[in-house]
């Protein structure tokens, strides 16, 4: 997996109706963009080191 700075991170709600969680790609912790990333998530503002997994895509942002 890897990520650029403007980039989404959307995990998949885990139970039947559970909503999907997002987050956008502030920092990077390598410059070959793998994980883990600093992330803000949309659902709550707050910023975490994160480290994806199964569950966990990338959505690119275009123009970056």
């Amino acid at each position: 997996m890897h990520a650029k700075v403007g980039d989404r991170i959307v995990i998949g709600g885990h139970r039947a109706g559970q909503p999907d969680r997002e987050g956008e790609v502030l920092e990077l912790r390598h410059p070959n963009g793998e994980p883990p990333y600093l992330v803000r998530w949309g659902d709550t503002g707050h910023e975490d080191l994160f480290f994806p997994g199964p569950d966990a895509s990338i959505v690119s942002h275009k123009g970056k």
